[in-house]
């Protein structure tokens, strides 16, 4: 199709040189789809390179620790993706020999790999004719042919692919996916859409109808939630306490500080309470400073107040899930953002 062509011309003279574009090496090219994932290619970009330099193959990826992983992931949060990331590539490792499967069924079942990044990798890296559909993806062809069809409708899913799977035969998909996905993210933008820059504006039925800020349509957002927590900065000596997070929750496997989490955050006599209750045994400390955050996520926001407790004697946890760590040492362990900024205002 016409628009087509004028969408691969436009990509070869406009499209921005990323190092994950350089190359067919699925390694790189799943690790950079994994990365980009809720991640602006701007920030995602360093964590690449990071990550290329400390494990530049499968297998140097594979042979790494969960701590470690969580740690040169810290910042770039669903921390899930990267737990997946160290799963696969033991897989890739033991079971495929470092060699990425090069079928779809394959690679669906390895952990975190779903249609988007299946297809990412069959095209990218084995020049296969599967379409990649992401939010950029969706907009273009939302646009493009005026469909008023939600996307966070399921269903609806196989309407956008279809279309997908039209326009990519007799291309080259790996240029074909590249292309409409630039499009989206540097031109057909959700806000200040780059109209008069679009290969294919003579093309698109929403700038026709005059509905470019109406699409796509999206049914509605996840509500979010508020949660209370209280974090312990417990000292002794030149000593701090941690403890890994567990649960299927945000999080997951890093460290954090001493919490309770309530309905509300506590005032100093509820907290002097928590803390006798369910946190020290027999031990005695006194308050020191507060420091206050709120610290918003995709689905929750966080009110976190952390106080200093401050022993003289050594502390008796109820729990011996605890360990001591210093500042020197502190680096090792991968923490949730939040917790990373108060310890780096103290």
């Amino acid at each position: 199709m016409q628009n087509v062509l004028e969408i691969l011309i436009w990509y070869k003279k406009k499209s921005r040189p990323l190092p994950w574009r350089q190359t067919t090496d699925p390694y790189q090219i799943w690790l950079s789809e994994v990365i980009l994932q809720q991640t602006q290619v701007i920030q995602g970009l360093n964590y690449f390179h990071a990550f290329m330099e400390k494990y530049p193959s499968i297998s140097d990826l594979a042979s790494a620790n969960e701590q470690d992983i969580l740690k040169l992931w810290q910042g770039l949060g669903y921390y899930s993706r990267a737990r997946n990331l160290l799963k696969t590539a033991k897989l890739i490792h033991n079971s495929y020999k470092n060699s990425f499967p090069d079928t779809y069924k394959e690679l669906m079942k390895l952990p975190g790999i779903g249609d988007y990044t299946a297809s990412a990798i069959l095209s990218f890296a084995f020049n296969k004719p599967y379409p990649t559909l992401d939010g950029n993806v969706f907009r273009v062809i939302s646009r493009l042919y005026n469909l008023d069809l939600p996307i966070d409708v399921p269903r609806n899913r196989s309407v956008y692919k279809e279309i997908l799977e039209n326009l990519i035969q007799g291309n080259d998909p790996r240029l074909f996916n590249n292309a409409m996905m630039e499009l989206g993210a540097t031109v057909c933008k959700p806000k200040q859409v780059q109209c008069i820059s679009c290969p294919v504006q003579m093309h698109c039925m929403a700038l026709k109808y005059n509905t470019v800020y109406t699409l796509p349509i999206k049914l509605g957002k996840t509500k979010k939630r508020n949660r209370y927590f209280n974090y312990l900065y417990i000292t002794y000596k030149d000593k701090y306490y941690i403890h890994k997070r567990e649960g299927k929750d945000i999080w997951e496997n890093l460290y954090q500080l001493p919490l309770l989490e309530t309905d509300a955050v506590l005032n100093k006599p509820d907290l002097i309470s928590e803390i006798n209750s369910s946190i020290l045994s027999k031990s005695s400390f006194k308050l020191g400073k507060q420091k206050d955050y709120t610290h918003v996520l995709s689905h929750q926001t966080i009110e976190a107040r952390f106080t200093h407790l401050i022993c003289e004697e050594k502390p008796e946890f109820y729990s011996t899930e605890f360990v001591t760590v210093s500042s020197e040492k502190a680096n090792n362990y991968p923490v949730p953002v939040l917790v990373e900024k108060f310890l780096l205002s103290l």
